[in-house]
């Protein structure tokens, strides 16, 4: 096999595959588009099933900048899912600092005692009771 038409078959084929993937993102937008009727749809599909190339092209040439709008949302959505379910997991105000200053808010309240809000304090840096803690720098 001479080395031109190894690499014409190569070319060929990288063709076909970015033309399948091609056609799986653009089918894939058409069926996500809920500002589209169900006839609508099916003319664009009936399209590129008739004459795929001009199918494909039109709709890339007619929905281009909303394809890609679209595709930013639901990245930035699937982006906002994510964020909230790390938040969730890993317990946004559960720092350290944070449930000191929820207990100090307690003990100004009189919701606890001071001895309770030590103990609190205590649990939450991880020191045993007794353990002196070095007071903040001046």
């Amino acid at each position: 096999m001479p080395v031109l038409e190894f690499f014409w078959t190569m070319l060929v084929i990288f063709g076909f595959v970015l033309w399948f993937w091609l056609l799986f993102v653009v089918i894939g937008d058409v069926f996500r588009r809920d500002d589209v009727s169900g006839w609508g749809k099916t003319g664009w599909l009936l399209l590129m099933i008739v004459l795929p190339f001009l199918g494909v092209f039109a709709y890339l040439i007619a929905q281009g900048r909303a394809m890609a709008r679209r595709r930013n949302e639901d990245a930035a959505a699937g982006r906002e899912r994510f964020e909230q379910d790390v938040r969730r997991i890993a317990g946004d105000g559960d720092r350290p600092a944070d449930q000191i200053a929820k207990a100090e808010r307690l003990l100004s309240s009189g919701a606890i005692t001071l001895e309770e809000f030590e103990q609190l304090k205590r649990t939450v840096l991880g020191t045993a009771p007794g353990t002196v803690t070095a007071a903040p720098p001046s």
